[in-house]
């Protein structure tokens, strides 16, 4: 294996916990939140009432970019294993046709996997196998609580058709939840990627859907902790 497409060595440091990679989409929020603290410091020579503000907004100023932290990932060796695309809990597994707006026969049954991400996982998402995006397409919606059944069909979504290296067509879908207000996707229709590598994220609490290959049937439960690009979902 070349050095470009060598995998990272894990880094243990405590360091890399307390001070993780950050998405640069969210540089420009952390730095807001940076300078909305020090402008309150810097208020507080004048009115020393804010002086006790100074603190928690230094702490919300981390919580932020925290919330966009960006961590490697390793994907298992099994390459037969398809992989949650996000961090957070199953909140459903039901058996369901595809997103009618991917154009896709609505009489065939495919596993949905659900998986909630509070504010407090990582947002970062990523491919569940190797592929091709066949069809994307973003549809407006409601900002309903992400874990309820009818989000899947009322909220700000982005769907995508998706061909295995294999073959299959699956499919997955970001779902904005109730603090969640913008989805960012990476990629666009006819990007290849490969497995576990990043396709987007969804800002401030969201979900991701994950309609399993024809066949395939789910490996995991309701209330699982996933982790994106690591745990498996099923297998082909």
């Amino acid at each position: 294996m070349d050095e470009k497409n060598k995998e990272p060595e894990p880094d243990f440091s405590n360091s890399a916990y307390l001070f993780p990679p950050i998405h640069p989409e969210g540089v420009k929020f952390g730095m807001i939140a940076v300078f909305i603290a020090l402008a309150v410091a810097v208020a507080a020579w004048w009115l020393p009432w804010l002086s006790g503000l100074v603190m928690p907004l230094l702490l919300l100023a981390y919580g932020v970019f925290l919330f966009f932290r960006n961590p490697e990932r390793y994907p298992p060796e099994d390459e037969n294993a398809i992989l949650s695309p996000a961090d957070g809990r199953v909140c459903l597994v039901q058996e369901v046709p595809l997103p009618e707006e991917l154009g896709e026969d609505q009489a065939k049954k495919y596993w949905r996997v659900s998986v909630f991400m509070s504010v407090f996982n990582v947002h970062v998402n990523r491919m569940p196998t190797a592929g091709e995006i066949v069809k994307k397409v973003y549809v407006p919606g409601k900002f309903l609580n992400a874990s309820l059944d009818k989000a899947s069909k009322d909220n700000e979504r982005c769907n995508y058709l998706v061909k295995a290296a294999n073959g299959a067509i699956y499919g997955v879908t970001q779902i904005a939840g109730l603090v969640a207000r913008r989805i960012v996707p990476f990629v666009d229709e006819g990007a290849k990627l490969e497995r576990a590598e990043r396709f987007g994220l969804i800002r401030f609490g969201s979900r991701l859907d994950v309609y399993l290959p024809e066949g395939v049937k789910p490996a995991v439960r309701i209330g699982q902790i996933m982790v994106a690009g690591e745990t498996v979902l099923g297998r082909f």
